[in-house]
C-alpha cells in the first residue's frame, strides 16, 4: 500500500487532470501523480519537467529507455521497472533489458548506449566519480547538448524514481514487481511481466 493516499482524479484541478490526460490514462500510467496531486501546484513542476524531456528529446528512444530502466533498478522503483514506454518498445526487447544486469558485457548495447548506462550508474550510485576524464569520454561520443540531455534524464529518473520508491506505490503492479521493499527482495526490470504504456 502506498505511503501517501491517492487523490481521486475527480478531485484534481482541471489543469492537472488535462495536462496528464487523466481521463484516458490507466492507474499505472497516472503513477506518482496520484500522490503529487495533494500539492497540485507544486506537482506541475516535476510533471512539466518530465513532459519537456519527452517532447524535446533528441537522443534515440532506445538509448533513453535503457538508461531509464537501469536507473530504475538502482532506485528499486517497482513501477518504473514494470513500465515499458511504447515509443521505445519496438527497439528494446526483453533480452536487451536482461542485458542491463551486466551492461559492460552486453553484446546488444552499442558504445553510446553502454556509456549512457554507465553515466546512469554513476549518477545514481557514485555521482562524484563523474569527473573530467568521464566527461571527456562522454564528449567523445556525444555532443555537449546531448551530454546535457543525458544528465537531465539522469536527474529526472534518479529524483522522481526515488520519490516513487519511497512512496512504495505498488498496488497495481504486475506480479513479480510487487514484492515488498527489503534488502533481500530487490527486483530488476526482468523480475515480472512488464506493461507497455503510452
Amino acid at each position: 500500500m502506498s505511503r501517501i493516499s491517492f487523490v481521486p482524479t475527480s478531485e484534481w484541478p482541471d489543469d492537472l487532470r488535462t495536462f496528464v490526460a487523466a481521463d484516458s490514462a490507466t492507474e499505472l500510467e497516472l503513477g506518482i501523480t496520484r500522490m503529487l496531486a495533494h500539492a497540485p501546484d507544486l506537482a506541475m513542476g516535476p510533471i512539466s519537467f518530465g513532459a519537456a524531456m519527452v517532447k524535446n528529446r533528441t537522443l534515440p528512444e532506445r538509448l533513453i529507455e535503457l538508461l531509464r530502466l537501469r536507473v530504475a533498478f538502482h532506485n528499486q522503483c517497482r513501477s518504473c521497472m514494470a513500465i515499458r514506454y511504447r515509443a521505445a518498445s519496438a527497439d528494446v526487447s526483453e533480452s536487451d533489458v536482461c542485458s542491463l544486469e551486466q551492461p559492460r558485457e552486453a553484446e546488444t548495447l552499442d558504445d553510446r548506449e553502454r556509456l549512457a548506462v554507465e553515466l546512469g550508474d554513476r549518477f545514481a550510485c557514485d555521482h562524484l566519480s563523474i569527473d573530467e576524464a568521464f566527461f571527456d569520454s562522454l564528449k567523445a561520443l556525444f555532443s555537449e547538448a546531448e551530454v546535457m540531455e543525458l544528465l537531465m534524464h539522469c536527474a529526472l529518473y534518479v529524483g522522481v524514481g526515488r520519490l516513487a520508491a519511497v512512496l512504495d506505490m505498488t498496488e497495481e503492479l504486475p506480479q513479480g514487481f510487487d514484492l515488498p521493499f527489503s534488502a533481500d527482495h530487490s527486483v530488476s526490470p526482468t523480475s515480472g511481466e512488464p506493461v507497455v504504456v503510452r
